[in-house]
Parts: structure tokens; sequence; C-alpha cells
């Protein structure tokens, strides 16, 4: 799961970065509101850690533009206010959370993974499957029959972006933006590399999985050797 949080306050970005790269997510940070949404406007994360006191754009009117150019991810609203005014404007133009400062970090990340299940769908959240393998989200293991093996971060992450997308063909560009970020310099080698060591993996556990290349577009998951 790939988080954008949008705060000025630095020291607290760092920890709420620090927070979720703890807890296996990718994140990316900005410090205020017009290049925050910048990033949003992408559409290539799950959810959005945003503050409401903001330099240059503050996080209503980041909110409302996300909003009305139908970017649909999950938005926490932070803020130091405590304000039931803030909190109704908050939900009328499209937040989906709201966490008044100081927070507790472990209701923070029960929020996270609750939008985070609303964002893609999952009604269990423990593991993912695909023909006959199974990625365990807390665990970070790919099993497969009676086999298993713990996948590194990117590979994790790559795996589990492909079995939410089932068959669908996923272009380099796709995961580029979603596994390294926004503004990545990530070539396009990055990708083959890691994609040769997932099949690597799968081929070990002697699974019927693979994942194909589909020449000039990208790679989707196959059933079936």
């Amino acid at each position: 799961m790939r988080i954008l949080i949008i705060e000025d306050e630095v020291a607290l970005a760092d920890a709420l970065e620090q927070i979720m790269q703890k807890n296996k997510y990718l994140t990316d940070v900005c410090h205020d509101g017009i290049s925050g949404l910048d990033c949003a406007m992408s559409g290539i994360y799950d959810v959005i850690i945003l503050d409401i006191m903001l330099p240059k754009m503050n996080g209503f009117e980041v909110l409302r533009s996300l909003r009305i150019g139908k970017i649909s991810t999950p938005v926490l609203l932070l803020t130091a206010k405590d304000e039931i005014a803030d909190k109704v404007n908050g939900l009328d133009i499209g937040a989906d959370d709201y966490m008044t400062k100081p927070f507790n970090t472990e209701e923070l990340l029960a929020r996270i993974r609750s939008l985070g299940r609303r964002s893609t769908g999952t009604i269990c959240e423990n593991v993912l499957s695909f023909s006959d393998i199974v990625l365990n989200l807390s665990t970070y293991e790919l099993s497969c029959k009676n086999a298993s093996l713990k996948l590194g971060l990117k590979e994790f992450c790559i795996l589990e972006f492909f079995i939410r997308n089932g068959t669908a063909v996923i272009s380099k560009e796709q995961l580029i933006e979603k596994i390294w970020g926004y503004d990545s310099s990530a070539e396009y080698n990055n990708v083959e590399v890691y994609i040769s060591f997932i099949r690597k993996k799968l081929i070990h556990l002697n699974s019927d999985v693979t994942v194909k290349t589909v020449r000039g577009v990208g790679y989707c998951l196959s059933s079936g050797k």
C-alpha cells in the first residue's frame, strides 16, 4: 500500500513517514498544499494523510480539488483543531476520516488499515490469493501448497499490486509510479530486475503462476505452465 503524507510540520511528517515505513507501507511526503495536490492527482496512492493547516493551499482546498478532479483516494484529515465545524466541513467536502493532533499511533494505523481496505476493496486484510499462491500481508510470506518464503519489500509490493489487479496487464510506468513513487528516478531496468526476482521465487515454490510479459505493453499474472 502506498501512502501520501501532506504535512508542513517537518518533524511530524518525518515521524509519520517512519511509522508508515516501519509498518511496511510505501510513502511519499509533501510539505505544502500545492505540491501535495500535484502528487495526489497522480491517483497512485491508496490513502492520503492530509493536514488542514498547510502553506500555499490549505487542506480543505486540496481535498476539494481532489474530489472535483474525480480522485477518490481515501483521505484522512489531520488537524490541531478539535472544532466540530472543521470536522463537518472536512467530511462534507469529501474526507473519509478525521483525527485531531496529538493522536495515538495504534489508532492512526487502525484507521489507515480501514481506509486501505476501502480503497482496495479487500474484505480479509491478512491474505491475498491468486491461483495456487497466497500472499500474507502481515508476514510478507508468499506460500504455495506446503512451501513458503519471505519476500523483500519491493517484491512484496509488486506482487501485491499484481494480485489486486488479477490478470490485468500492468505497464512498467504504472509499476514505477506505484512502487518507486511519483517523480522517481527509477528506470525500466529496475522493474525488470524485480520481476526477475519474483519469477525465480515462483519457480522455487513450484507454482503454476507466472509473470507473463506482454510485449510492448507490460506484465500480467498468468496461471498454468
